[in-house]
Parts: C-alpha cells; sequence; structure tokens
C-alpha cells in the first residue's frame, strides 16, 4: 500500500511517499501551511498525484505522551483531511521525527539549515519509515 506522510506545522508542511510496497520511503515536498481547509485540499492534491492509498499524520506528542497544543492542531489537520478524503487517514506519533531528521541532516555533513525547507519533507519521511515499521510485519525464517 502507497503512503502520503505529513508532518504538520506551523508554517510549513513536509510530504513524504512510499513506494507501492510500502517499503520504501522518500521524502517528497514542502508545502506552505495556510488554513486547515488550504492545507487539506494541497495534501489530498498530493496524495491524488502520488496514488495514494492512505495519509500518515505526524501527532506530536509531549514528552510524557500527552496531547499539547501542536498535537492539537494536528488532529485538526486530520480532521480537515477527513472531510474532504475517503481516503485512511492515520495519526501517528511523531514526537521525535525533526530532532532525527535535523540529525541525519547532520551525518550527511550538511551543517546549515536548508534554505528551500527540505528539513520538513524529511522529518515526514521519517513519521513515515516509524508508521510502516511499526506496522509491517517482519518476515519469519523458513
Amino acid at each position: 500500500m502507497r503512503w502520503l506522510a505529513v508532518d504538520p506545522g506551523d508554517t510549513y508542511i513536509g510530504l513524504a511517499v512510499s513506494d507501492p510496497t510500502g517499503t520504501v520511503v522518500r521524502p517528497l515536498a514542502t508545502l506552505k501551511h495556510d488554513s486547515y481547509a488550504a492545507s487539506a485540499a494541497k495534501i489530498l492534491k498530493a496524495a491524488e498525484e502520488q496514488l495514494a492509498q492512505g495519509i500518515i499524520v505526524g501527532l506530536p506528542l509531549d514528552e510524557e505522551g500527552a496531547v499539547g497544543p501542536q498535537a492539537r492542531k494536528a488532529s485538526r489537520l486530520a480532521e480537515a483531511l477527513r472531510a474532504v478524503s475517503a481516503l485512511t487517514i492515520v495519526l501517528h506519533d511523531e514526537s521525535l521525527s525533526s530532532r532525527e531528521a535535523h540529525r541525519l541532516r547532520r551525518a550527511a555533513g550538511k551543517k546549515k539549515r536548508p534554505r528551500n525547507n527540505t528539513e520538513h519533507a524529511q522529518a515526514a519521511a521519517v513519521i513515515l519509515q516509524s508508521y510502516l515499521d511499526e506496522h509491517t510485519p517482519t518476515p519469519t525464517a523458513r
């Protein structure tokens, strides 16, 4: 199943997509966040263009796993997506995705923050990989 992942933010929204088998993930794009309805329309358009069968929305729970202001905003975006789409919309804990995207950028030898906001799409890729790792059965040895 091909998934589109969303890293919601106050200003930008990162997108990532999986391959049709749901095993390989790649950053896709960074969108400017406007209103929830406008952002949902942009995300849905990307999902349709990528032939995604479901959308994973990152849910930034706080350090105790509780829902705070950012998580409520992510939930509102998920609700806006559900209002305009019949696709499966899943909220997935993304507490550490931005930190992991930053770590990956540093590990690749990139010291400066990217000017084109690719870190948001990379964070969406981290969210999607985390979701797939948790929800893909591990093959058993024979």
